[in-house]
């Protein structure tokens, strides 16, 4: 799937586009190694069906969640980094399980409950949360890692936007769903992280956090 990559001509002039190509143009190196996150989600529990990489950049988790055998939709601004990861999706005869989706995340949406896994390990955008928790099957799992708000004292350039305030992503969530972990990573060259990493509720959870009680057997 991976090895045509549709460009967008409407995200030509798009400043994430530009930004973003910059950076993996050149003579960028990606080392495609996984984000611990997803190593975490995918040697875990988690039920059938596929992953959604979104920022994916040139996603060694997307390479990962392929190389299991799970269909990857990976999704980003730069079609640089979406060329890159499609090129080493090929060489590693994964292309038939990558798709490649070049959008913007501002107005790009996933479906919902089509995903075993949603990750994000490098954007934060509180419009898109709902959305990306909205897309994890039953029992799947949200893992999530952004900049917090404390990351623009090292990085004061840093647009508040694109931190997490204190609690998020956690506190966003969705009724029923199960934090399995949230931790701060400090860095003082790089700046604060958070990552979050978040399991939706089962059938069953999910009526009882709607208040339904399941139908009694007879």
């Amino acid at each position: 799937m991976c090895g045509v990559l549709h460009v967008r001509p409407d995200l030509a002039n798009h400043p994430d586009r530009l930004r973003w190509n910059a950076r993996y143009g050149g003579g960028f190196a990606a080392s495609f190694a996984a984000h611990p996150l997803a190593v975490r989600a995918l040697s875990g529990p988690l039920p059938d069906g596929p992953v959604l990489d979104l920022a994916s950049g040139p996603s060694g988790s997307a390479l990962l969640a392929a190389s299991a055998g799970r269909p990857v939709t990976a999704v980003d601004a730069s079609d640089t980094a979406l060329g890159l990861l499609g090129q080493e999706a090929s060489r590693r005869g994964l292309a038939d399980l990558i798709t490649l989706v070049h959008a913007d995340l501002t107005v790009w949406r996933p479906r919902s409950g089509g995903y075993a896994l949603v990750l994000c390990t490098g954007y934060w955008d509180r419009a898109l949360f709902p959305a990306a928790a909205d897309a994890v099957a039953a029992g799947g799992l949200l893992g999530w890692e952004a900049f917090t708000a404390d990351a623009r004292r090292v990085r004061p350039g840093l647009p508040a936007a694109w931190c997490l305030d204190p609690g998020e992503p956690a506190s966003l969530l969705p009724a029923g769903f199960e934090v399995l972990s949230q931790c701060d990573l400090p860095d003082e060259t790089a700046g604060t992280k958070r990552r979050l990493l978040a399991r939706s509720p089962g059938p069953s959870q999910g009526l009882a956090a709607q208040g339904v009680e399941e139908p009694q057997g007879r």
